[in-house]
């Protein structure tokens, strides 16, 4: 017996639930991608892409997941034999560093702690150790959705200007751009990438990069410029080039429509709806936590996401939670990965979500943990009920 029939929701940290709005913006014929139509829809997202990133800067639409983001920002910037200084804190800005040593750069890992966030003071401390300024760029995530940690990106910017180094600084926002304040102008980013799939509420397929003046200029002298990343390239006269071919017309006026409708939220509405539902999961998974096997991953309160939570597990096997929730009830949630796999579940809160939808997922955890006779505290689902209802003013 079950109780999943209708509309599986998916709790995972990308790709995630996609507004009816954005899928229908799809539904729609092809474009004369030559077009007015065309060139005016490609201008007004490369301009509130690099709003949504505050920044004056110019940013730059691939046809490519996160992953083709990375390496877009690093083979327009780099030169073979360049080092860097990648800042752990989970799996993704290793994993960044990590393509970036597979095209020829050299790469530091400044060690880390997957239970917590990048300290500034020991970036500074390590960056004023390279006299000789070889680190040519600092690599970090806004949000890793591994650990479930959030990094401080504009103290990590301070350290690196108090050190008097001139790497460049470099970060992914992925799974925060959207969802969390990012500042790239004033924290002083020079490189900043993400991905349509997550807070920005459309299917995978587009990754999204912007410039800083000092990283133009880098890209001037980076040897590892390809002609489909090639920012350059992506400048010429013909509108085609700003693709390196044909453009993702469909994937476009789905970001269309998903911009249109953080803009019309409010960027600053969305930041507090994307709190105020990460705080209800904490609350829930502390209650849950009192029985001595689950726990929040990130140990420190203010390092934790407001756009996943990662859910250790303490000895016991996560797969049959998830095969519960998922085969019995309709909710998909995320699997520990990395360091974390077959230790932890997670529960994404990004992007389109609203308090029934995260309400409705912590209640089936709460069924999954009392069917399969998890310990586990009482009340977790009240708890973040509790939370949204003194929070929420009426």
């Amino acid at each position: 017996m079950t109780v999943r029939a209708g509309r599986e929701f998916l709790a995972i940290p990308g790709p995630t639930t996609m507004p009816d709005e954005v899928l229908q913006a799809m539904h729609r014929p092809a474009l004369d991608i030559y077009s007015r139509e065309m060139i005016e829809l490609s201008d007004s997202l490369h301009d509130d892409l690099s709003k949504l990133f505050a920044t004056k800067n110019r940013s730059y639409i691939h046809i490519a997941n996160g992953h083709g983001a990375w390496e877009a920002a690093i083979s327009n910037v780099l030169s073979r034999g360049d080092k860097i200084l990648v800042l752990e804190s989970g799996r993704f800005a290793v994993g960044w560093g990590i393509a970036a040593g597979m095209m020829g750069v050299d790469v530091e890992v400044l060690k880390g702690d997957w239970r917590r966030a990048v300290r500034p003071a020991e970036v500074e401390e390590r960056l004023r150790q390279d006299k000789e300024h070889t680190i040519k760029a600092v690599l970090v995530a806004q949000v890793d959705t591994a650990s479930g940690v959030w990094n401080d990106i504009e103290a990590i910017g301070k350290a690196i200007k108090a050190a008097g180094h001139p790497a460049l600084y470099m970060v992914d926002t992925v799974a925060s751009l959207g969802c969390m304040p990012f500042e790239m102008d004033a924290w002083g980013v020079d490189v900043a990438m993400s991905g349509s799939q997550k807070g920005l509420m459309t299917p995978p397929g587009l990754g999204f990069v912007s410039a800083s003046d000092r990283a133009r200029e880098a890209h001037k002298k980076a040897n590892l410029r390809t002609p489909y990343w090639d920012w350059t390239e992506r400048e010429g006269s013909e509108h085609y080039r700003k693709y390196a071919g044909t453009a993702p017309v469909h994937l476009l006026f789905a970001m269309r429509k998903a911009i249109d409708m953080l803009f019309a939220e409010g960027l600053e509405n969305t930041f507090q709806r994307h709190r105020l539902l990460g705080e209800a999961v904490r609350r829930a998974v502390s209650r849950w936590s009192e029985g001595q096997v689950l726990s929040i991953n990130i140990a420190e309160t203010s390092e934790r996401s407001n756009t996943v939570t990662t859910v250790m597990t303490n000895g016991y096997d996560p797969v049959p939670l998830h095969r519960y929730c998922k085969e019995k009830c309709g909710v998909v949630l995320g699997v520990g990965i990395g360091e974390l796999h077959g230790q932890a579940f997670r529960i994404a809160h990004m992007g389109h979500v609203n308090a029934p939808m995260i309400l409705g997922t912590l209640a089936v955890i709460e069924t999954a943990l009392k069917a399969l006779q998890i310990p586990h505290g009482r009340g977790g689902t009240e708890a973040a009920i509790e939370w949204l209802g003194e929070s929420v003013s009426a």
